[in-house]
């Protein structure tokens, strides 16, 4: 795959040196991680091996803190790293940035549970649901009882942890409710096996149930305290990283994906385009000026998406290097703007899709899986647009907030 380019904006030649030297770790992994992706779909989950690949490569610990062994690289790192593994594969390349990012979550935890875990296992995986109302919780001694069933814990069966997003709610109505992120390990929940998709089917994103679980306070952590600036594991990781709103940017943690499977998309279009004459004419697709600008119309959209996520997460770095928090108008432009780009890149693959006539039919061959994976993406609600821009618009004019993360 020859269209993904990275220009890196990194404070030195060594940490540049770095990040390059582990996108070539990612880059290897793509042959045969591509020749893997009809097993992934079929098991519903990352195979062993895939598991294996990308933990010897450290690809999952690519946010997590140096002081513990991890990367700690900047926060584009989550776009740029699925963008390539997503050329093979954008069901491994969302399980990778789904489950790299849970690394850099937990620097924000209380040092106690960033011990109990990285101490035992700094490899461990954790997986998530952030789906608030899936959760109830209220308040006891020492900590909370959780219950709930939620949906969509991407890579939850590779996970011996899992962080579970809750509404805390008090007898007191005057207290209002609250917005908490719960870790879990996993004997205090049951997998349940739910994930049967037509898009994103290697990611074994299956419903978790919990009930009663008691939750230590420092296993858990409020949604206010990660919207930017100092967290409760700021003092043992006081970097820059640990200091981004996590809401804000979330979707930045997953849009690498619908990056890189629209860029395989174009790349493979173009090789076949190259060579392949039409059935019924015999005239080569390269010369057909449709063709042609297919190509152009597909490549702008996908440039101008990466153009939008790579800036949006370098920028947001440059703030939190000087302690700057960002207003809530520019963090509803952040959801804006993620939504946007990966809009741009599940139109840039049906354009390809239609163009590729009937190939696009047959079960075998990367494009179906490619265009089932794009719009299985752009589902989530974090590409929503018409969620993100009435939020935003909102903002804009004034008026209360909807999305109560921010």
């Amino acid at each position: 795959m020859s269209g993904t380019v990275h220009k890196l904006d990194r404070r030195s030649s060594g940490e540049g040196d770095a990040y390059s030297e582990m996108l070539q770790r990612a880059h290897a992994l793509v042959p045969k991680l591509r020749e893997r992706a009809a097993k992934t779909e079929e098991m519903r989950r990352l195979p062993p091996e895939t598991e294996k690949d990308l933990h010897e490569a450290g690809l999952f610990r690519i946010l997590q803190p140096k002081r513990v062994g991890g990367s700690e690289l900047d926060y584009v790192a989550l776009v740029d790293f699925a963008d390539v593994v997503a050329l093979a594969d954008a069901s491994v390349a969302w399980n990778l940035a789904n489950l790299a990012s849970h690394h850099w979550m937990l620097g924000m935890f209380d040092e106690r549970a960033q011990d109990l875990i990285w101490k035992d296992n700094a490899d461990a995986l954790i997986a998530s649901s952030f789906v608030f109302p899936a959760g109830r919780a209220t308040k006891v001694a020492g900590g909370y009882k959780l219950s709930g069933r939620w949906p969509f814990s991407s890579g939850v069966d590779s996970s011996t942890w899992n962080m579970l997003a809750g509404i805390v709610s008090s007898d007191d109505d005057a207290d209002g409710v609250e917005y908490r992120v719960f870790l879990l390990k996993q004997d205090d929940y049951k997998i349940l096996d739910t994930w049967n998709s037509t898009g994103l089917k290697g990611t074994g994103s299956n419903d978790v149930e919990a009930k009663d679980v008691f939750v230590p306070e420092h296993m858990t952590l409020a949604v206010r305290d990660v919207a930017g600036g100092p967290t409760p594991g700021s003092t043992v990781n006081p970097g820059p990283l640990y200091a981004l709103p996590v809401f804000a940017l979330f979707p930045f943690v997953l849009s690498g994906a619908a990056l890189g499977n629209a860029q395989a998309c174009l790349d493979d279009y173009i090789d076949i385009a190259r060579h392949r004459a039409s059935t019924y004419n015999r005239a080569k697709l390269g010369d057909l000026q449709t063709t042609q600008i297919k190509i152009a119309e597909a490549s702008a959209k996908i440039d101008a998406a990466r153009l939008i996520m790579r800036r949006t997460c370098i920028d947001a770095m440059a703030d939190a290097w000087r302690g700057d928090v960002p207003m809530l108008a520019e963090k509803t432009k952040y959801r804006r703007d993620g939504a946007y780009a990966v809009n741009l890149c599940t139109e840039a693959v049906s354009l390809l899709f239609s163009a590729s006539g009937a190939r696009g039919l047959y079960t075998t061959g990367a494009l179906q899986r490619q265009f089932r994976d794009a719009h299985a993406i752009n589902a989530h609600i974090a590409f929503s647009f018409d969620a993100a821009g009435t939020n935003y618009g909102r903002v804009a004019l004034d008026l209360p907030s909807e999305n109560l993360t921010l």
